[in-house]
């Protein structure tokens, strides 16, 4: 085996290739077809032949020193061509550099200005980066929802690299990715090249870029931690529906979303949008949205203003466990459990049931109830899909056609909203306050971290001790439906409104003991629900 090709492959391994800048130091633009960063041949690589290294990482040398190759040092050195040999991490650095030289002129730096509830104007700042579709020239910047959510387009600017103000003519939003397309016009626009997240592996490097804390075309280096980070709070006031995130521990602070992720093709490969931090800073673990995502909500947004969604109109099983897994045969938690099946929806005329294992959706096996509504959410809309479920014991197949989610927001997918306009569509007593139960309150009722339902907040006027229901009750179970928020409870109670007395199976302390009750409870109808969900923990948060 040749050395000197075995350590090229060491470098390509390490960096993801290498070419040289076509667009001199003082244009660097000049001619991004011939800049492109290119992947190396790479060759493979037999440790067991190599021997030599650079002993002075900071010189190149004429000749390899000897390493004993017993000692299995791994070599930090390449060749030139002139038959020299520089340090590995030199030339890695030196590709970086081009990479970043590379994108710099496609990042934006962008403000935003919106009126606030009580009045007051609410800056955001954040990052975004130059794009197209294939087989157009038409640029736009991609960046953050959350960056340009409220704002009207004169309130928006967008800083261009060279220092130029411009402002879109159309701002086209996703809030279920947190994707939002700024449409732009001017001269020597520069749109990046897209790469295909879906090769990213676990430990592979990338590059992010943006605008942290205002400062304009900072660059940060790290690894792709994780892939398929969902069901993350994000703490935006809302949920993103399509959670899919890489995960990264380049340097990702406030100021950074809607910037690039990028890998060592000079592609891009990620759309930054949160950090996990206690701090509000970087603390290593930071989110982008992969760019096979962005891609996908882009095209639509830019062809159509709008991203079609599927449905296939269930609840799911948020807490489906591994100890609920084994009571279906499950050799761990795995797929996801149906809860509730709505009314005329995909699901209901595919005969889908309460209590069926969902295990595999169009080929893909389901990983929890979250991978499903990716999934779900993200197929073409009117194609019919094969479920893999378990319902009693047994697998069966079964064929759902799904449809357009906005076809069925009077039919299935809001209930309650339907029914709130209806003179009998009252649903729950006036002054019964209930509060989603979630790891935090959980143990302020005496319950365990794991413990889901509705702790009952305040009573009706009305109520009595001997009615049954208490004060920091945990109402787990509606007429043995499972109800794990107030929509739950909301839908169940109207659906069985003309059914006289419902049966709750509510979870209290008594005697220091979680002990589970059965009581029957029975609604006034004439008033709607009060209700609130859990506040944002601080986990994780958006890189504004």
């Amino acid at each position: 085996m040749d050395r000197s090709i075995g350590l090229w492959s060491i470098l390509a391994l390490l960096a993801g290739g290498s070419a040289p800048m076509a667009a001199n130091a003082d244009h660097p633009v000049a001619d991004r077809a011939t800049a492109a960063v290119t992947p190396l041949d790479l060759t493979p690589l037999d440790l067991t032949t190599v021997d030599h290294a650079v002993a002075d990482p900071g010189q190149s040398l004429a000749s390899p020193p000897d390493v004993i190759a017993e000692a299995g040092v791994v070599p930090v050195s390449v060749p030139l061509d002139d038959g020299n040999y520089v340090p590995v991490v030199i030339e890695a650095s030196r590709h970086f550099a081009k990479i970043a030289q590379l994108v710099t002129p496609s990042l934006v730096h962008i403000q935003s200005h919106r009126t606030g509830r009580r009045g007051g104007t609410i800056e955001e700042t954040g990052s975004g980066v130059l794009m197209k579709l294939a087989g157009s020239e038409d640029v736009f910047a991609v960046t953050n929802q959350h960056v340009v959510a409220g704002a009207k387009l004169p309130d928006i600017t967008i800083k261009l690299y060279d220092g130029r103000i411009i402002r879109p003519y159309d701002k086209r939003e996703d809030l279920d990715t947190d994707v939002a397309v700024l449409k732009v016009r001017g001269e020597r626009l520069q749109a990046a090249s897209w790469g295909d997240s879906n090769a990213l592996g676990i430990g592979h490097w990338v590059l992010a870029m943006g605008s942290p804390f205002g400062l304009s075309k900072s660059v940060t280096f790290g690894i792709i931690s994780a892939k398929g980070r969902r069901a993350l709070n994000l703490g935006s006031g809302r949920d993103v529906l399509n959670q899919d995130f890489l995960q990264t521990d380049a340097a990702i602070n406030p100021g950074n979303s809607g910037g690039p992720l990028i890998d060592m093709h000079g592609h891009i490969v990620g759309i930054n949008t949160a950090i996990a931090s206690s701090s509000g800073g970087n603390e290593g673990i930071g989110f982008s949205i992969p760019s096979n995502l962005v891609q996908q909500v882009v095209r639509q947004l830019v062809t159509s203003g709008r991203v079609q969604r599927a449905y296939l109109g269930v609840r799911l099983d948020e807490d489906f466990n591994a100890e609920k897994a084994r009571k279906y045969s499950l050799d761990r938690s795995r797929g996801a459990r149906v809860v509730r099946v709505l009314p005329k929806s995909p699901a209901a005329a595919a005969g889908l049931r309460p209590d069926d294992i969902i295990l595999s959706f169009d080929g893909r096996d389901i990983e929890d109830e979250s991978h499903l509504i990716h999934l779900v959410s993200l197929t073409e809309v009117n194609r019919t899909v094969r479920l893999l479920i378990i319902r009693g014991g047994q697998r069966t197949t079964v064929m759902v056609r799904l449809v357009d989610r906005t076809q069925l927001d009077s039919q299935s997918k809001l209930p309650r909203e339907r029914r709130q306009t209806t003179s009998e569509g009252a649903i729950q007593n006036a002054g019964l306050s209930l509060h989603r139960v979630d790891e935090q309150l959980a143990p302020q009722l005496g319950l365990s971290a794991s413990a889901r339902g509705l702790a009952v907040m305040s009573l009706p006027s009305y109520a009595s001790a001997s009615a049954g229901l208490r004060l920091y009750d945990c109402i787990i179970e509606v007429a043995r439906t499972p109800v794990v928020d107030v929509e739950d409870f909301s839908d169940i109670v109207a659906r069985h409104a003309a059914d006289g007395p419902l049966l709750l199976k509510v979870r209290r302390l008594e005697d220091g003991t979680p002990t589970d009750r059965l009581i029957l409870w029975e609604p006034r109808v004439g008033v709607q629900p009060s209700g609130c969900e859990s506040p944002f923990a601080g986990r994780a948060a958006l890189a504004r």
